[in-house]
């Protein structure tokens, strides 16, 4: 399947700040909900459909950090990965996800992530 997300797919697209391409893993009613400290589990924020996951993914790759996929593991229908991201000023964002797949496509997402202060 064209665009099927896997950990080697996914790594190379983090690691290399491609926007497109990991859009491209999203189907089109794709949802991410983000937990951090402005937005708790009983409020996360929410995106929804592809088009929006997009230009979430444009600001995040556009900006002037270094991102890490530490480690990640993969079954049929979920996918679940760590990244590491550093500024250029030593300051850290940590981030936990879990991924629901559809026919290689990530439907669902929920991303906990922290940040230096």
């Amino acid at each position: 399947m064209q665009n099927a997300v896997n950990l080697s797919s996914l790594r190379q697209a983090v690691e290399g700040n491609d926007a497109r391409a990991l859009t491209s893993f999203y189907a089109d009613d794709a949802e991410i909900r983000v937990i951090d400290q402005d937005h708790p589990p009983s409020r996360p924020l929410v995106l929804k459909g592809k088009q929006a996951i997009g230009a979430m993914l444009d600001d995040v790759c556009g900006r002037a950090m270094k991102h890490h996929l530490d480690d990640g593991l993969m079954d049929g229908t979920h996918l679940a990965f760590a990244e590491t991201c550093t500024y250029p000023d030593g300051v850290k964002v940590y981030m936990s996800a879990m991924l629901e797949l559809v026919d290689g496509k990530i439907r669902r997402q929920t991303n906990i992530q922290a940040w230096d202060h």
